[in-house]
């Protein structure tokens, strides 16, 4: 989980977020919903991005549209074979 420029928009929100909360609630409680918000969604962005990277792979084939493995495209090289 690295920090990323966007993250201060994020962090900005959630402040935002948190000050919304705070007439509901305790300052503290609110808080420690926004930190859990903060965590919960860089874990989510950081999975998602994982998922992506290995479902694309080496790359997309540009006729098909499917994950290349091994510099081949599984759809389409094997008809020419």
């Amino acid at each position: 989980m690295n920090f990323e420029k966007r993250d201060i928009i994020l962090i900005v929100g959630l402040f935002f977020f948190m000050l919304g909360l705070i007439p509901f609630m305790a300052p503290f409680y609110a808080a420690f919903i926004v930190i859990a918000m903060y965590f919960g969604i860089k874990f989510y962005v950081a999975n998602r991005k994982k998922a992506i990277k290995k479902d694309v792979g080496e790359g997309i084939c540009a006729e098909c549209g499917s994950s290349i493995f091994d510099k081949k495209c599984p759809n389409c090289d094997s008809v020419g074979e």
